[in-house]
């Protein structure tokens, strides 16, 4: 508590020069014996007492005398913020009876008084017993409490159901435990209750001392024991694998102080093992580096290091509860670390083996989408669909533009499967996943020994193998300026060179580009070709981002639920309110993607068969509080200036600053309270 929360508010005060009619008015109205007096500039003058009062009208003051003459300047004065702590001793050693509380302006704003701290103590004592009923009850323990002369003076409800009372005060204590005396621990069985009393004495007035009685379950002290002896099996098991563990192993606390080393780690790097637990790890195994997690919070893996010529590798993983890094557990890899690379090379064969079949299969690969596919009920949304199906029947460009995750992929291939080129391939390259060094020898292909490394018989290019077809350049912003200009020459003379040949290949393609970059910017600076941004800016469709279209969300939360539900084998079938007011209110930086992983991560982790507010990201949910934190300040801070406004043109009277606000004087002064 601090003093603000115990005082008697204010909201009027007197001001020098006051009158003692308006005094007495004041004081009558508000039934108050002390009033604050204040200065024209809103500062502490002084008080006018009830006594004040008395002796103006003995000395035979009237009503329109002036108070100043009768304020007692004498007056203590507290800070609204002063704990509760300070307030009590303040009163213990202060003669005056009322205090004035005033606030940072030092503006009084309220009266403390020595019944406003009694008040505190009653509700200080009130609070306190409370938690201390709850403290107990959580527990499971029963408690009683007796006097000098073994009188039950306090019980709680678990003691009662322990002795079958349905009421203890005031029975004799050793009614129950006739052999009561300090330290006393005994098991005890009564009626069907089997439970063990441990007694300890406490003083009272006068020297006299009592006694107090904790009675628990023998059955939950037996569990406990129970448990205490499985979880030393376990370390003696954990101790065993230690031992015996075939790489390094060290485990640190969350100050870094060794708890576990295993043998092969101490061999490797010369120490003894005795003399290594409780040290700091950076003390025995600096090389190591192993607190470095504690802040990246991430697992980690070193490169190769060495020692006495041998080469290891550390991975470091820190051990995290509730949110904190209690830990770290360092594992350190040494032997065999040849073999494991031959078995990584292979593993590396293997994946660019892999990687080779997949880009043969893209390249041979058609449309995936048709215009069926693209799911939404936004007017915008559907007419551009309309257009996208009327530009595809032409022979036109078409720069498809929109943000990530927008779905111009999928309008790619929905435009190229609805043209008269559907029969032909649809080739896809994506500007940016190419390094620039072979983006020219990827489009346009090589001759026999056009540079090193090249095959032995060539290689033909995406537009070659568009030939009659469409050709689909995602991310052509990023695109070198050094191609742009060959680009603009095949789409104006339908012909290009391959690296290293001699003769013309002449292609027929369509070309259909898509960016998430404003491409009027990069022509502006400099980075993008203004007569190749002209060429394919014949046709331009602009896919609204998944935020602008609020009624396609519930739609697309439904086709994800039946997809996901196929494919990751759920059975997820309602996304419950809370949830669904979630993701109607998130802004979707990443769109329809987006929306997708989040819908295939929440089905994963639904139960009941119904999406609900904790199944959805941990990011998401914290955007949209922090959105709401920040619209709820705003309106705060035009509560404020509206407040402060009205004070302005009422000049301070606060009866006309409320009727400008049109608010009641209670209401305005609450709301002056609120922001102090």
């Amino acid at each position: 508590m601090i003093l603000r929360d115990i005082m008697t508010p204010i909201s009027e005060t007197l001001i020098t020069g006051d009158t003692l009619g308006t005094a007495v008015i004041l004081m009558k109205q508000f039934k108050i014996n002390v009033v604050p007096v204040v200065t024209k500039q809103d500062e502490l003058y002084g008080v006018f007492t009830r006594t004040s009062l008395s002796n103006m009208i003995i000395s035979g003051g009237q009503s329109n005398d002036s108070i100043d003459p009768y304020v007692v300047r004498d007056v203590v004065t507290l800070n609204d913020t002063t704990p509760y702590r300070e307030v009590e001793s303040l009163v213990k050693q202060s003669h005056v009876g009322t205090g004035i509380v005033i606030d940072r302006h030092l503006k009084p704003i309220g009266l403390f008084t020595k019944t406003d701290m009694i008040s505190a103590l009653f509700e200080q004592t009130k609070s306190l017993s409370h938690m201390l009923e709850q403290i107990l009850d959580s527990s499971h323990l029963g408690a009683i409490m007796t006097d000098e002369h073994s009188t039950i003076i306090y019980s709680n409800e678990q003691a009662k159901q322990f002795l079958n009372k349905e009421e203890l005060d005031g029975l004799c204590s050793l009614e129950f435990f006739p052999e009561v005396e300090n330290g006393m621990v005994k098991q005890v069985q009564m009626e069907g209750n089997h439970f063990i009393v441990r007694a300890s004495n406490f003083d009272r007035e006068l020297n006299q001392k009592g006694y107090i009685l904790f009675m628990q379950d023998v059955s939950e002290v037996e569990e406990m024991a129970s448990e205490l002896k499985t979880v030393q099996r376990l370390k003696g098991l954990l101790d065993k694998a230690m031992e015996h563990a075939y790489d390094g192993i060290v485990m640190v606390n969350k100050k870094g102080n060794i708890q576990m080393v295993s043998p092969p780690l101490c061999e490797l790097f010369s120490v003894d093992r005795n003399k290594t637990m409780r040290k700091h790890v950076n003390e025995v195994f600096p090389q190591l580096n192993l607190l470095s997690v504690f802040q990246s919070q991430h697992a980690e893996v070193s490169d190769f290091l060495e020692i006495k010529g041998i080469k290891y590798i550390v991975n470091r993983i820190p051990i995290v509860q509730d949110s904190e890094v209690i830990g770290a557990i360092g594992k350190v890899t040494y032997r065999q670390l040849d073999d494991v690379k031959k078995v990584f090379k292979k593993l590396e064969l293997m994946e660019n083996q892999v990687d080779y079949y997949k880009e043969q299969l893209k390249q041979k690969d058609s449309s995936r989408f048709r215009w069926e596919q693209i799911i939404t009920r936004d007017e915008n949304m559907e007419k551009l669909v309309r257009t996208a199906t009327k530009a595809a029947k032409g022979l036109s460009t078409i720069l498809i533009r929109g943000e990530s995750g927008t779905g111009k992929e999928l309008f790619a291939h929905s435009i190229h499967s609805s043209s008269g080129r559907q029969l032909k391939p649809l080739v896809t390259v994506n500007c940016a996943a190419i390094p620039e060094q072979l983006l020219e020898s990827e489009f346009f292909g090589y001759e026999d020994g056009a540079f090193t490394g090249a095959a032995h018989k060539g290689k033909i290019g995406k537009f070659d193998l568009a030939n009659g077809g469409t050709l689909f350049l995602d991310e052509i912003g990023d695109m070198s300026l050094s191609l742009q200009a060959k680009m603009l020459r095949v789409l104006q003379e339908k012909e290009f060179y391959r690296v290293g040949g001699t003769s013309r290949v002449n292609v027929d393609v369509r070309i259909v580009a898509a960016t998430n970059q404003p491409l009027e910017d990069l022509v502006a600076e400099g980075k993008f070709r203004e007569d190749l941004y002209y060429r394919l800016n014949v046709i331009s469709l602009q896919i609204p981002p998944l935020r602008d279209r609020p009624n396609d969300i519930e739609r697309l939360i439904e086709h994800f639920m039946e997809s996901f539900n196929s494919i990751i084998g759920t059975s997820v079938t309602e996304v419950k309110a809370d949830a669904l007011t979630y993701m109607k209110s998130y802004h979707w930086p990443g769109n329809v993607r987006e929306l997708s992983n989040v819908m295939e991560r929440a089905m994963t982790f639904a139960e009941s068969g119904q999406i609900q507010k904790e199944d959805l990201p941990e990011y998401m949910l914290r955007s949209i509080e922090e959105s709401r934190y920040a619209q709820k300040e705003t309106r705060m801070d035009y509560e404020w200036e509206a407040i402060e406004k009205a004070l302005a043109k009422s000049s301070g009277n606060k009866s006309k600053a409320a009727e400008i606000l049109g608010i009641s004087r209670s209401s305005l002064y609450e709301k002056l309270k609120k922001y102090s």
